[in-house]
């Protein structure tokens, strides 16, 4: 790939659109990162501008809203979840396509529950069972969906992350917000790596791959007492081995959902399986979800 083909990333400063620049940097790829701060790109003129001056070669639409700390935050900033998730990426595709730009974009396998009616993991062509449509979902993930239907028909890339996580003490982690929470709820989900996540994307681009929706979860499911059985068996051999030891640590559950939702919880989550064939047929293969968790319990940094 040559050094001077330059990348936008919307979103930059995101926990996301922050791993996709790193990405570039190893790669020596010239890439500009915009956040909200940097240019109105809720604005579709101004984003068509700034894309004209700046003539990059592909785009990156990372930004969103995922409330903070968690997604509860969205049932209270509607407005602001219904603008990042729904309109942004509309606004996105007509500028892109008003100058003929390649792009991607950053979804979210939250809008699916469960499996499918085969009870096997939900495919790219499902359609979604947990939104606004099936009237069942958080504002979170009911805006996600509608930011897909929103690009139905699009020429660009359509990638649903699920459920980060990665080596990093840090509270959008997955695995750091398991360590913190006071009790966890038992589902089975997908998951993504957020490196892998964000190096696969990429590969989409640089190999030329079709557009469309592509699942881009490591393979294999897993659940939450097995998420913390390994975080267990990680606690156990750094005190073998006299580490520092940031798992050792007593894990309680809730007694079921409706438990989670009485104490924890003020709108309803997503826990889903996502089915990779795609992915993997178009020669993307990420890391088997419980050796990608191991490897980062392992590689535990505190930023």
């Amino acid at each position: 790939m040559s050094k001077n083909r330059k990348i936008v990333v919307l979103g930059s400063t995101g926990y996301v659109g922050g791993k996709f620049l790193n990405l570039f940097e190893e790669k020596g790829i010239d890439c500009v990162g915009l956040s909200r701060r940097d240019v109105n790109y809720e604005d579709r003129d101004t984003l068509i501008s700034f894309l004209k001056d700046a003539r990059p070669t592909f785009l990156i639409n990372a930004a969103g809203f995922t409330g903070k700390p968690n997604v509860d935050a969205c049932e209270i900033y509607k407005s602001d979840t219904l603008m990042g998730n729904a309109v942004l990426p509309g606004i996105v595709r007509s500028a892109c396509e008003a100058i003929n730009l390649p792009w991607g974009h950053v979804s979210s396998g939250c809008i699916f529950t469960g499996r499918n009616d085969k009870g096997d993991g939900f495919n790219e062509s499902d359609p979604a069972n947990f939104s606004f449509r099936t009237d069942n979902c958080s504002f979170y993930s009911g805006t996600k969906a509608l930011g897909e239907e929103v690009l139905s028909g699009a020429e660009c890339f359509i990638w649903r992350l699920r459920i980060p996580f990665n080596n990093e003490a840090i509270p959008r982690n997955y695995l750091y917000k398991l360590l913190n929470y006071n009790s966890l709820l038992e589902a089975e989900n997908s998951i993504s790596h957020l490196e892998e996540f964000v190096s696969a994307c990429w590969e989409c681009w640089s190999r030329r791959l079709p557009f469309g929706v592509y699942n881009v979860t490591n393979p294999g499911t897993v659940t939450t007492r097995e998420v913390v059985k390994l975080m267990q068996e990680e606690s156990r051999r750094r005190k073998e081995l006299g580490l520092e030891d940031p798992f050792g640590k007593e894990y309680t559950f809730f007694e079921d959902e409706d438990d989670f939702m009485a104490k924890a919880a003020k709108t309803p989550r997503s826990n889903c399986v996502l089915d990779t064939t795609k992915l993997e047929q178009a020669g993307i293969k990420l890391t088997p979800v419980r050796e990608a968790i191991q490897k980062s319990l392992q590689e535990w940094t505190t930023i």
